[in-house]
């Protein structure tokens, strides 16, 4: 076993340090949490309206559902501007962060990746008519600045609002709204900017400084979008969306990659790197992505696209936090005989009930600890074994609601998913997990805490 670890050490641990220190997922880490409230909001808003209008629906309270109307309209208002346009928002709070990263003025790194965001997206809406359209009829729509083409007319200016403006734009942000910051970080770098006097006020200072930047950048991007347009008949959007979203949300949905990812996180964890943190950009691009999907999805009373999102790393493999530590510090208070142990999980129960579990990880420690290694990393990987196929089978529902990090056991799954099996699923994994680690507590008992502290 110490063989092993030295290995991993010696191999992976480097390599766990390099991803966390690179500016790029940083600032996609960064960009992900800034979101939050927005994120947050919106969910709100839906949980609401699934309170006071879906479920009841079900069950024909009409009355119930038109008294409720107006606040029905005022939730779908809330959304709208929040879990609606997380694109823009996303496209904002990249180019920021990254800006920040790369120690340049950020709110017109923030435009610049924004503005090029718009600039990818479909900017007609065409329409195809059944039937051909009269010369009056024709001459009605041309007047309003609409072009008409047999059966198909084309009116310019229109952004697809439900399409684009969610989570379907991340990777576009990502791809070509990271291009546009880069090119306008290398423009600050390289001094390209317009110099104001000492005596004018810093907000003008820093307006100037990033007028030729954001021009270089978003030329750049404009030359690319419009060449995209021309040559392909299609969007940068739709192209990005088509060819890199959509088969790696697909590649997300498969057992393997649900697995491999659980597996990376706790083995990052144990070596005292955050592997929810170094691993975030990641979780976040593909998983957030597909659980805000369905998010807006349940808004929009369609089915839900994808079974396993972000969250359900959280509800069904870490519980308490990576590697189930809650359950762990159960097992310690009812099965260990070592003071030093039961004082440490005394003092962590109450924050691992919230999803906090750093006095555990660290003060514990389970950190390079070797006999809370195996458990530490097979207790989340049967976890999210059980879950994911119970979740694949249709038996539990997935995620449809958004919900803030630290909520406890059991109220989380139910938020999220406003099914009643969700919590019962979490049940029988909190226990396998919990009799996991039993035998490694037990084990534990029979090590001399003074001969820890010994060289």
């Amino acid at each position: 076993m110490n063989a092993f670890i030295n290995w991993l050490n010696k191999h992976l641990v480097p390599v766990a340090a390099k991803i966390g220190s690179i500016k790029w997922l940083v600032a996609l880490r960064d960009a992900f949490i800034a979101m939050m409230p927005a994120t947050m909001v919106g969910s709100v808003a839906s949980l609401l309206n699934a309170l006071v209008r879906d479920i009841p629906t079900r069950f024909g309270w009409t009355g119930f559902v038109n008294a409720m109307q107006p606040i029905v309209n005022i939730n779908v208002q809330v959304w709208t501007g929040s879990m609606a346009i997380l694109a823009l928002i996303f496209a904002f709070t990249f180019g920021y962060h990254l800006s920040i990263q790369y120690k340049v003025e950020p709110i017109t790194g923030g435009i610049v990746s924004l503005g090029t965001f718009i600039m990818a997206l479909p900017q007609n809406s065409i329409i195809t008519l059944k039937k051909t359209l009269s010369a009056a009829d024709i001459k009605t729509i041309t007047d309003a600045g609409s072009t008409v083409s047999g059966k198909t007319i084309s009116t310019p200016g229109f952004f697809n609002f439900n399409t684009y403006f969610g989570a379907n734009g991340f990777f576009t942000i990502m791809i070509l709204g990271g291009l546009a910051s880069a090119i306008y970080i290398w423009f600050m770098h390289k001094n390209f900017t317009i110099k104001m006097p000492d005596s004018v006020p810093p907000a003008i200072a820093n307006a100037f400084t990033g007028i030729i930047p954001a021009i270089g950048s978003l030329y750049v991007s404009g030359i690319i979008t419009w060449a995209v347009n021309t040559m392909s008949k299609s969007t940068v959007i739709e192209i990005i969306s088509n060819t890199i979203q959509a088969p790696l949300l697909n590649m997300s949905q498969g057992y393997g990659a649900v697995l491999l990812m659980t597996i990376l996180v706790q083995v990052f964890w144990f070596f005292g790197i955050h592997g929810t943190n170094v691993l975030g950009p990641v979780l976040d691009s593909i998983w957030l992505t597909a659980q805000l999907t369905n998010i807006s999805a349940a808004t929009a009373h369609k089915a839900l696209p994808y079974f396993w999102t972000r969250n359900a790393f959280d509800l069904y493999a870490w519980i308490g936090g990576a590697g189930s530590t809650l359950l762990l510090l159960i097992a310690i208070l009812m099965f260990s005989t070592r003071d030093d142990q039961r004082a440490v999980a005394k003092m962590a129960i109450a924050p691992g009930f919230f999803n906090i579990n750093e006095p555990v990880m660290f003060g514990l420690p389970i950190v390079l600890d070797p006999i809370y290694f195996i458990p530490f990393v097979i207790a989340p990987v049967v976890m999210v074994t059980i879950a994911y196929f119970v979740l694949a089978a249709g038996w539990v529902a997935p995620i449809r609601v958004q919900y803030v990090w630290s909520m406890p056991i059991f109220i989380n799954s139910i938020f999220a998913t406003l099914d009643w099996r969700a919590p019962i699923l979490q049940l029988v994994n909190a226990i396998i997990g919990f009799l996991i680690y039993v035998p490694f507590v037990k084990a534990a008992n029979k090590v001399n805490p003074a001969d820890l502290n010994q060289e």
